[in-house]
């Protein structure tokens, strides 16, 4: 009797899981089957431990990886709302320039390590994604020259109005601002040599798409410069564990994900909560 009722209620979660929960995934047929498991007749004992086993193969954990597909495979937000600020028309830059580039912030206390440390070398041309302010692309500006150039990317309306706006107060004539959406940068094809992405990849709502769409941007043996947060519990402030939502190695393991080889981690004593890690476009 007890048996039974297991396998009754085994087959009624697996037919809620094949409406609700479990589209496809990569190309991988995981539809469970809701008259293969609720068939009439009684099911022999291999058929009762077939969900369970299902489920071991693919934990529970895997429905919440990042960048996981939708029922209509579209890649999900893994953190809804993140850019919400960014996005309001009535921003107010000035309150960013002193959050961004104050001392109470250790990469702008430290841009000049940080930005020799990305290896930016002149005549480049180099994307800086997430640009905020300005500040490194401003550095950028003068390190890679008159045959260099500088994609100012920015998700931010207000953002890419100041930037067009102090580019052209500073005669930076190398720079041009890009105005990108929440899944691509929206650069050309091929058209950079380096990415530098600081303290902006936990602001990647939908990693997948932008570092495909990065990878896409880069020229062959191009690098990806990835500066952020040190999300460790019971170590990283209350803020960091609860605005960056993943660790350095599950940053890095996504962006392997998507073709990237990592070169180093290159260490910058000065830096306390940040992480600076170069990958290679192969």
């Amino acid at each position: 009797m007890i048996a039974t009722r297991f396998r009754v209620r085994t087959r009624a979660v697996a037919a809620a899981i094949s409406t609700r929960v479990v589209p496809r995934w990569f190309g991988w047929q995981l539809v469970f089957s809701r008259t293969a498991l609720a068939p009439k007749r009684a099911a022999p004992h291999h058929e009762a431990v077939r969900l369970p086993l299902l489920l071991t193969v693919f934990p529970w954990w895997f429905l919440g990886c990042a960048g996981s597909p939708d029922a209509t495979g579209r890649e999900v937000s893994v953190k809804p709302g993140i850019n919400d600020n960014f996005l309001d028309p009535e921003l107010d830059v000035g309150d960013f320039e002193e959050r961004f580039e104050g001392d109470n912030r250790e990469v702008f206390v430290h841009r000049a390590r940080v930005a020799h440390k990305s290896g930016i070398q002149p005549g480049a041309d180099v994307a800086d994604i997430g640009a905020g302010t300005g500040l490194f692309t401003r550095m950028f500006s003068r390190r890679v020259g008159a045959e260099g150039k500088v994609y100012a990317v920015e998700i931010s309306p207000r953002f890419a109005e100041h930037l067009r706006r102090d580019a052209q107060q500073r005669s930076l004539d190398n720079v041009e601002v890009v105005l990108c959406s929440e899944r691509d940068v929206q650069l050309p094809e091929a058209s950079i040599d380096l990415a530098f992405v600081c303290d902006t990849y936990h602001h990647f709502e939908y990693p997948k798409g932008t570092l495909r769409s990065i990878y896409r941007a880069l020229r062959p043996g191009g690098e990806l410069v990835i500066v952020d947060f040190r999300r460790i519990p019971g170590v990283s402030r209350p803020w960091i564990l609860g605005h960056v939502r993943a660790g350095q190695e599950q940053v890095e393991a996504e962006i392997a994900a998507e073709g990237f080889l990592k070169v180093q981690e290159e260490l910058v004593p000065q830096l306390r909560e940040n992480y600076l890690v170069r990958f290679r476009r192969p």
